[in-house]
């Protein structure tokens, strides 16, 4: 009897292992045997991006990277070759429109990464500068509706401050038609020039908008709460001024202010942020955009019959942008997916017919062997839910585990996207897991997870990617030895947050144009952001008051002592946001922990690296830093370093 029924004890109890094996085996899926691709074939894939119809909408204005910098294209409006309008072999070209009333092209040009922007005019004749050539920041704000004039602001009277100007295109004359004396931001005009609208930000969540009549120079407060206000759009009878906030609610809802009366009134609320509202030129459609988890929605409904319009829809894609022709005929749509890059579609609405302009992956890569992000969300130290965008290589198994990063996006305040991005496409396809955290403090997830990162930087938001790299040692795919973390701007200071702070958390680390000491950046704002300035100090604390104690307390520069896993800096040296010295200078203080560090400098890049042969050469660096540092052995690991000393 005793022996029966241990004999059915082991039987069951092989069973069941059976059972739990066979289970365990469906839910981690066998690697998938991919092609994988050199970062030169990941960089050519092209970015590209419609700048408007010529007047007849037979022509494209379209702005391209294919040349290995940015430059201006032309294409049909049903799609064909492109045609080369410029042919800059250094600095970049980005295309604003054609003028609305002929084949003129408008568009502007910085100084290899400074932001000084100026803009020109190309016409049959050639390239002709239209705002000053020295030390004077220009950006376009848009047409004037009858297309006789175009807008800009301008900080040539005031490095600090951009005034509101208009140009004719008859000949280029220009005029101020709004001294900005009160340092706030213009945020929009209505189409008949009397109402000027201006946002002062208080922090950076919220600010206070102010219409302002310029026939009667009375300014008046639109918000009468503190509360996340942004400027959308005037109604195309003039009556009304709509914008977005937050008050009463953790998602920005969509208001209209009567200009006349001054009345409030709330037009539309969304489980998510509502991001962006605004009607074509005739008032025929209005727009709303909505960022719901981290992926772009989109809405138009037609304003005379209250009915949406529908838009072509293409698998596992999504519109992220819309431009509409000036008659609202047609539109401009910029439809992509996580693991498709952006494409551009031509679209007639009335005969919903859509050509697709570009076809920008490279015909090299299997779309196949590209990996689609998904959503997940893991419990912080505190028990917060933190949102993620997570990419897991198709050859990654229980049986073939692959390492991994925990990638930080910019800001403070920034947020991963569910986009494509060719460099993190280029290291899943080499084998690395990517978990792009949206840490506390990031946009899109409502006020109160936007604002809890306020003058705690470099603690919870860094305890909160130290548990997203927990999550991912959880993950039967991943091998929990072999995690590292990399970021650019902010990301690249909670890289260096964690090497110093955590230094035992993370085994590689890689800043890309990185903060690392706030004293100096938050002294070193271009004043062009004098504006934002008071805004951001709200956040980060003011390094000019006893806030510098613990703003020295939060910059890796003055804790490099503590760094004692490799490291891997890039830069921009025109940056004007972080500045190269910044870089200089915690390169040269790790390294005399002793420990590996690498340096790429770019000589021709600003606050992001814009230019092909530059974007080869990072990431050919960080994937051969990672493949040493991070998926080697420990062995090859040792032999490396001791070689680099």
């Amino acid at each position: 009897m005793k022996t029966h029924v241990l004999y059915s004890l082991c039987f069951l109890a092989l069973a069941s292992c059976k059972q739990e094996a066979e289970k365990k085996a469906e839910s981690t899926p066998e690697p998938v045997k991919i092609a994988q691709y050199s970062i030169e074939q990941f960089m050519d894939n092209e970015n590209a991006f419609a700048n408007g119809f010529s007047k007849d909408k037979s022509k494209v204005l379209m702005t391209s990277n294919r040349s290995g910098i940015y430059n201006m294209y032309t294409t049909a409006a049903s799609g064909g070759e492109f045609t080369p309008v410029t042919q800059s072999d250094s600095a970049s070209v980005f295309g604003i429109s054609y003028f609305p009333n002929d084949d003129r092209i408008l568009f502007r040009m910085d100084g290899n990464g400074d932001e000084i922007f100026k803009l020109f005019v190309k016409d049959s004749a050639g390239i002709k500068r239209l705002t000053p050539e020295k030390n004077v920041r220009a950006l376009f704000r848009g047409w004037a509706k009858d297309g006789k004039s175009f807008f800009y602001g301008s900080n040539e009277r005031d490095a600090k401050f951009m005034d509101h100007y208009e140009m004719q295109v008859s000949d280029f004359s220009s005029k101020m038609i709004y001294k900005n004396e009160d340092g706030m931001d213009f945020s929009g005009m209505s189409d008949d020039r009397r109402y000027v609208v201006l946002r002062k930000a208080i922090n950076t969540n919220d600010n206070n908008l102010y219409v302002v009549d310029t026939q009667t120079n009375k300014k008046v407060q639109i918000n009468d709460t503190l509360s996340a206000n942004g400027a959308q759009d005037f109604s195309p009878d003039g009556k009304y001024f709509y914008y977005t906030t937050d008050h009463d609610a953790e998602f920005k809802y969509l208001m209209k202010y009567e200009l006349a009366t001054g009345k409030k009134e709330k037009v539309l609320a969304k489980d998510w942020d509502i991001t962006a509202f605004y009607f074509t030129r005739n008032g025929k459609y209005q727009v709303l955009f909505t960022n719901e988890d981290a992926k772009t929605h989109m809405e138009v409904i037609e304003v005379s019959s209250n009915q949406p319009i529908e838009f072509p829809a293409i698998k596992n894609k999504s519109i992220n942008s819309a431009r509409f022709s000036r008659d609202e005929s047609m539109a401009l749509l910029n439809i992509s997916g996580s693991n498709t890059p952006t494409n551009v579609y031509s679209y007639d609405i009335a005969a919903k017919k859509h050509h697709q302009l570009t076809d920008v992956l490279n015909k090299d890569i299997n779309a196949d062997d590209l990996v689609a992000s998904q959503v997940v969300r893991f419990p912080s130290f505190d028990g917060l839910e933190i949102p993620a965008i997570y990419y897991l290589p198709k050859q990654a198994s229980a049986t073939q585990k692959v390492p991994a990063l925990v990638w930080v996006h910019g800001g403070p305040g920034g947020q991963s996207r569910q986009g494509f991005r060719s460099a993190i496409q280029y290291l899943v396809n080499h084998g690395y897991a990517i978990l792009a955290v949206n840490n506390r403090g990031s946009s899109g997830y409502g006020k109160s997870f936007f604002k809890m990162d306020d003058r705690n930087h470099g603690d919870k938001d860094l305890k909160d990617c130290i548990a997203g790299k927990n999550w991912l040692a959880q993950q039967a795919q991943i091998d929990a030895g072999k995690i590292g973390i990399i970021g650019g701007s902010y990301g690249g200071y909670m890289t260096m947050a964690a090497l110093t702070y955590a230094p035992n958390e993370f085994e590689v680390g890689v800043n890309i144009y990185g903060v690392t000491n706030w004293l100096r950046t938050l002294k070193s704002i271009p004043p062009w952001w004098e504006s934002f300035k008071q805004a951001l100090y709200t956040e980060m604390g003011d390094p000019n008051t006893a806030d510098s104690v613990r703003l020295k307390k939060i910059s890796p520069l003055f804790h490099t002592q503590h760094v004692k896993k490799p490291l891997m800096v890039l830069q921009g040296a025109k940056d004007p946001r972080v500045l190269k010295i910044e870089s200089d200078e915690i390169v040269e203080g790790v390294k005399k922990n002793g420990i590996p560090v690498e340096y790429v400098l770019f000589e021709d890049e600003g606050h992001g690296f814009v230019k092909k042969e530059n974007q080869i050469k990072a990431y050919k660096r960080i994937k051969t830093f990672l493949d040493t540092y991070l998926k080697a052995t420990p062995d090859t690991t040792a032999q490396h370093t001791e070689a680099s000393r």
